[in-house]
């Protein structure tokens, strides 16, 4: 134990940048897939190959539907002409809102955020994700979001998971519980599409079929990164990646 006293006295503790600055270093991102430009019979084995239906069949090629998206990486691995493949972890969106964020939140709120976590029938990937945001490395504290474990002081619920029939009283009613004005931020595929789970009896097709969901963060999971950009564009200090 002593050991490791001393090196993090000598070492210090070391945070990433972003968003201030570029975060560069190896493994930060495991990427999503974009759209790319194949004839017909190309485009067809392509999407045969996603087991989500994340991939499409467009006019120029393939386009890519990226709230099914499961990272498996099949349409890049084993692949004859694989789809495009983006390493970046600015891909969280605003939904219904302009690219400049999301309008109506206030200034209050950019640097004094509470926010609620909610498992919605998680794995336990993305949740541990979201956990990774607490440690030195990503330290939210330093931009003014927090953690809160009830409602009545929530400003943004975080939901991640499927949603599954259990989780779908006590979620509305968290939501109910919250404050206005307050906004949902969907992290992960299960959360935005239901993932491998849904749609299906036990599960939903996403948290956008019972709270108004504002920003949605795609991957499975998506890294420490996008999650803290969604956050960023929940409260308009970042731009959405677009709009949907």
């Amino acid at each position: 134990m002593s050991n490791w006293v001393i090196k993090g006295l000598t070492t210090g503790i070391k945070s990433t940048r972003y968003p201030r600055v570029e975060e560069t270093a190896a493994g930060t991102s495991p990427g999503l897939p974009g759209a790319v430009t194949l004839p017909p019979e190309l485009a067809q084995s392509v999407v045969a190959r996603c087991p989500t239906d994340a991939l499409e069949l467009g006019p120029a090629g393939v386009d890519v539907n990226l709230r099914r998206c499961i990272n498996c990486f099949r349409c890049v691995r084993g692949a004859n002409s694989p789809v495009n493949w983006d390493r970046g972890y600015e891909c969280a969106v605003a939904v219904n809102h302009d690219d400049s964020g999301i309008d109506g939140f206030g200034t209050a709120f950019r640097r004094s955020l509470q926010i609620l976590v909610v498992d919605a029938g998680d794995c336990g990937a993305c949740l541990n994700e979201v956990k990774q945001l607490n440690n030195p490395y990503y330290n939210l504290h330093r931009l003014g979001f927090f953690l809160t474990p009830t409602p009545r002081h929530a400003d943004v619920m975080l939901v991640v998971g499927a949603l599954t029939d259990h989780m779908r009283v006590p979620l509305r009613k968290a939501y109910d519980a919250m404050p206005g004005p307050k906004r949902v931020v969907a992290v992960g595929a299960c959360a935005l599409s239901g993932g491998v789970f849904g749609r299906s009896f036990i599960c939903a097709g996403g948290v956008a079929e019972m709270l108004p969901v504002d920003v949605e963060v795609p991957g499975n999971p998506p890294p420490p990164l996008a999650i803290l950009h969604g956050l960023l564009v929940a409260v308009g200090r970042k731009p959405s990646a677009g709009s949907r």
